[in-house]
């Protein structure tokens, strides 16, 4: 069997349980690709499952793979495929189990997956899955944020806070935020009005947003509340089993899952492919540097600006 290299962990924990390793090239299954990957971004997703703090839901079997946002070139296409052939450039997102974008081949759903625009390279479509979806969806389609809406984000030149500024300016709300002081300026060229540091004073915003979202998942929920109009809703990325059950329980507070789907890739790629939307890139590195490049993202908060790629 041929073989390829890959990140996978052989437990829950810490930066140093990641392997660079080889193992045997994946066979895609029904209505799935293998494609050959040619980038792929990291998320701090990423490090959240591998720590175990959700293993009720990835369950116990390892090794496991890690990585989901991925960009590559069809290789061979599995049972009741339509959409795609051998030889199409592609990005999507790999789902929460079986992961595995941090290697020189992964195996997608045909569902997850979306033609990458020309206008794009492989390393700024590697960046749209996980950013674009969840911050897309935040304001588009859990809100459904429109003209004359104020909405306040925090994080808002992370990722995903970054995304969802973008597309909530596009669609004529006024947008507010948080990010560390020295890149106010780049959160105000944004759009971006007013900027606040992490640590602001919620005093002045009481009452004034119909969406607070906490990008980070770490703003305190009578925070939050107390910035919003009424009817307002928070939405919380960062998800944990105890969040899901508050989510079940309050009309005002929505933790948001990412669920992939190619109708949404194809939007934002083309977004990103007309210069609507950017999904920037920090760093590339290459998947035998990306161990070390992973492990100072995670505990170093850095590269800031844009996503870290790791290319194959």
């Amino acid at each position: 069997m041929p073989t390829m290299k890959r990140i996978q962990y052989h437990q829950y924990g810490g930066p140093e349980v990641m392997r660079l390793e080889e193992v045997e090239v994946p066979t895609p299954g029904k209505r799935q690709l293998l494609v050959r990957v040619m980038a792929a971004s990291a998320n701090p997703a990423d490090f959240v499952l591998r720590s175990g703090r959700l293993r009720l839901v990835t369950g116990r079997r390892f090794p496991r793979g890690l990585g989901h946002d991925f960009a590559g070139v069809v290789e061979r296409v599995g049972d009741g495929v339509t959409r795609f052939k051998p030889g199409d450039a592609v990005f999507g997102g790999l789902m929460m189990r079986p992961a595995g974008a941090f290697a020189e081949w992964a195996v997608a759903d045909e569902k997850n997956t979306a033609k990458k625009p020309a206008e794009l390279s492989f390393e700024e479509a590697s960046s749209i899955a996980t950013a674009g979806t969840t911050g897309m969806s935040a304001v588009v389609k859990s809100f459904k944020v429109q003209a004359g809406q104020r909405v306040f984000i925090t994080g808002c030149l992370g990722a995903v806070g970054r995304t969802a500024a973008q597309f909530a300016l596009l669609r004529g709300a006024s947008v507010a935020g948080s990010c560390r002081d020295t890149a106010r300026a780049d959160a105000e060229a944004l759009g971006i009005d007013p900027v606040v540091g992490f640590g602001f004073d919620p005093a002045p915003f009481a009452g004034r947003f119909d969406l607070v979202f906490d990008t980070a998942g770490a703003l305190p929920l009578d925070v939050a509340r107390s910035m919003l109009k009424p009817g307002g809703r928070i939405v919380d990325p960062v998800l944990s089993p105890g969040k899901i059950v508050r989510g079940l329980f309050s009309r005002q507070y929505k933790p948001e899952m990412v669920l992939w789907n190619s109708k949404d890739l194809e939007a934002m790629g083309q977004a990103a492919a007309q210069g609507q939307v950017r999904f920037p890139v920090a760093r590339t590195v290459p998947l035998d540097q990306a161990i070390g490049a992973l492990t100072e993202l995670e505990t170093r908060r850095t590269p800031k600006g844009g996503k870290l790629v790791i290319t194959c």
